[in-house]
Order: C-alpha cells, then structure tokens, then sequence
C-alpha cells in the first residue's frame, strides 16, 4: 500500500516533501493509517487532535493514545479540548459544532506555524457515502461531485482507497488504532449509511460501489460540460450596467433545462431553487413589476427583462465643487465640462446641462427620498419623484438606487432621468456645466 500511496500522490501532486503538513488525527483507524503512511513517504507532519470530551474515558484515551503515536513517530503533537456545552450555546448541532470547531482550529494553526495544509484521512467508502448523502438530501450537480483530493488548504490523499485496504495494511503491519463506539450508532444519517444501507448493497451487488463511483463519474464529467454550456449562454444573454443585471426573457424562453440555468445564475445573489420555480410561474403568467427577494438582492420581473439587483444602496452624499472637473457615483463616472456661451443642448437622457449662474455650490448628490419634489424640464409646477418615475414605467429594482444632485434646497437633476426646469439652459445662459457620463 505504501508504493500505490506514493505513486497516488505523485501523480495528483498532492504533497510536496519539502513543506510541512498538519495531520488531523482522531486515532481511528484511518488517520492513524494515513499517519504511517506519511511517515514512511519521508513527508514532514505535525499531528492536530481535538478532544470533544463526549465518550468520557474513552475520549481522554483517544488523546492518550494520540500523544503516544506523536511521540512514536517523533513529530509534534497539537491537542485542543472542547465540550458539549460549547456547541449548545451557540445553537449548533455537535456534529456541525464539532466540524467547525475542528475546521478553525486547524486553520488557526496552519497560520500560526505556517503549515501547507491540513491532512484528512477520508477514503474510498466515505467518498460513497458523502456522493449518497447528497444525492438523498436533493443535491445539484455539484453536490455529485463528492470531496475533492484537494480544496484550499484540506488534503485528502486516501480517497482512492477501500477500508479493507487500510486495515489489512495495519494489520500485517503490527499497527494498532482506537475504535470510536460512537460510530456504532445508527440516528446519525452516515453511520446508517455505513453500517446498514453499503454493506446491504455490497452483499447484493458485490462490484457495486465501484459501479455507483463510476457513475458518480460520468456525472460529474457531464456537469462539467453543463457549466461550459451555462457559461457560454450566461456570457452572451446576462447584460450588465453598473450594480445591475439584465436578462431578457426571449433569452430562457426556448432555452432547455431553463430552470436549472436560472438558478446556477442566481444561487451567487441569494436565491434558491424554490425561489427560482417562483420566478419560473410568474414569467409563465406574466406578472410584469413582481419582485422576488433573496436576503442580500431582489430581482425585478420587467415586461421582457429579469432584473436583478442588490436590495442594499447605500450612498454617502457627495459634494461637488464649481472647480471639480470629475466626480465618481457608485459605477458611474462624469466628466464635468465648463461651457461659456451658447451651445447644441446635449439631450441624452444619462448626461445634464446646467444654468450654472443659477446653481448654488458646492451641489451636493444624494439617494432620492420620499417627499423628493422638483420642477420637471417643460413644466411650471412641481411634481414627486416618486410620481415622475411611476410616470417612467421605471422598475423597483431602479427606484432604489437613483440619486439626485442638490442645489441648496432644491433637486437640480433627477440624475440620468429628467433636469429640473429652474436650472435649465436657454437664451440667457451665459456660462453651462455639463455632466457627461463616461
């Protein structure tokens, strides 16, 4: 076992012999077959071991036994304590509690001792049981994909390898190993797995892990080209502008799997498949103006767009000097030009000339608020701006992050929509500042 542990970890560059590992260990049979292994590789390991002080006796002898492996081997030892309790307060599970726990640690130590990454003795029948967990549970594609041999700094260089190996391994070599009696017991979901439903379906299909693996496999090499797929289609359908974007509907109407490509889009703002079946219905019936809500984005269901957007603007405001030649609001960008004389008005819904003897600076830029009111261009009276953008047919998802630019007390421009008419340019004007979008 030791050659094919080599060779496995040569041939996925797994480990490098020059850099020091962090091992965590429990002193099962696994880590303390993955601990021989290191050792006979030549790789340089530290050994990490976390007491949960659940099983009494039996834990501080799990501890015990640890320390003693550390010193047989010669490597250094880490041991942390935690108990139950800990988990409790915090409204965890002990199985998530625990995980996290470990996790932090162990990236606690990989920073202060600056170890390459942590080693986890996860096996071939582990890897079947994650890939079966998921699949139960209603996983996506990626969810089939199982654990891989390395993500960010957790190794796990025993994946290809069946628990029949591991123990023969220690067993013709004289090694001994903790049993966690906690493993025995069936109300956890994997240790059912483990110990009811695989050797079930071992007994009735003795090459049947290896066929599930397989195609497990398969699986996954077509979800890798499900992605490419979805990249190329999210690439030349998904518009965006600024903190917003926009998919026409035309673009999922005859798209096949549409659901399963909308969420692989979404999921990155907050939403869920549930959330994505709803925004499926109401396209389906069309509801123009609905809005869906994640916890950190909504998206807006336009006539023939799906807009999405963060549901969290905040602006500071802004204020502008006559002698700025530049301003920057949010991914916006103005050139601020200074005109004397007159000029062709520059009538583009995103840019604003301005009477700038009739301005009072410094201008400030600031989020609308309700109660907002100006004088639109060509008009005498004043109006909301919640009336204007209702007139607009403008959607929630835009109403949320337009701002306005402030002469004293009064709105100059509804910025990228309308100016107001006490600032407007005209025969009288002798000097323009022009707001040019860039």
């Amino acid at each position: 076992m030791v050659d094919d542990f080599i060779r496995h970890i040569r041939s996925k560059n797994l480990l490098d012999a020059h850099k020091p590992y962090l091992l965590a260990i429990s002193g099962g049979m696994d880590s303390v077959c993955l601990g021989n292994l290191l050792k006979a590789a030549g790789i340089d390991f530290s050994l990490a071991h976390v007491n949960f002080q659940l099983r009494g006796q039996e834990s501080q002898g799990d501890e015990a036994f640890v320390r003693e492996l550390a010193e047989e081997w010669g490597v250094p030892v880490f041991v942390n304590k935690t108990k139950e309790d800990d988990f409790k307060e915090r409204n965890q599970s002990v199985q998530m509690g625990a995980r996290d726990f470990r996790y932090q640690w162990f990236e606690e130590l990989i920073k202060e001792h600056h170890f390459e990454g942590v080693l986890v003795a996860h096996h071939f029948e582990d890897q079947i049981e994650t890939k079966l967990l998921n699949l139960l549970r209603g996983t996506g594609i990626e969810g089939l994909y199982g654990m891989a041999d390395r993500r960010g700094n957790i190794v796990r260089p025993l994946l290809p390898f069946r628990r029949v190996e591991i123990q023969k391994y220690l067993e013709e070599n004289g090694k001994v190993w903790r049993n966690d009696s906690s493993n025995l017991k069936n109300e956890y979901k994997r240790n059912f797995l483990r110990n009811q439903v695989i050797p079930l379906l071992a007994e009735g299909f003795p090459d049947g892990l290896s066929a599930i693996d397989l195609s497990f496999q398969r699986l996954k090499d077509t979800g890798r080209a499900f992605f490419y797929f979805f990249g190329e289609w999210k690439k030349n359908a998904v518009r965006q502008e600024g903190d917003h974007f926009y998919l026409p509907l035309d673009a999922i109407e005859f798209l096949p799997g549409k659901n399963s490509m909308l969420y692989y889009w979404l999921r990155e703002y907050g939403f869920n498949y549930s959330d994505v079946v709803s925004i499926m219905e109401g396209i389906q019936k069309k509801e123009p103006g609905k809005t869906y809500f994640s916890q950190t984005h909504f998206i807006n269901l336009d006539r023939e767009m799906l807009i999405v957007g963060s549901d969290d603007f905040e602006l500071e405001p802004i204020d502008i000097q006559a002698t700025d030649i530049q301003i920057r609001i949010k991914n916006h960008h103005y050139e601020l030009i200074h005109l004397r004389g007159e000029h062709e008005l520059d009538r583009a819904r995103e840019n604003a000339m301005l009477d700038m003897d009739r301005l009072e600076f410094p201008l400030t830029v600031r989020k609308w608020t309700l109660g907002d009111k100006f004088v639109p261009l060509g008009m005498k009276n004043e109006k909301k701006i919640s009336d204007l953008l209702i007139d607009l047919k403008i959607p929630l998802i835009h109403k949320k992050t337009v701002t306005v630019l402030c002469s004293g007390d009064q709105i100059a421009w509804v910025m990228g929509y309308r100016i107001s008419d006490r600032f407007k340019c005209d025969a009288n004007t002798k000097r323009t500042l022009y707001f040019k979008k860039t």
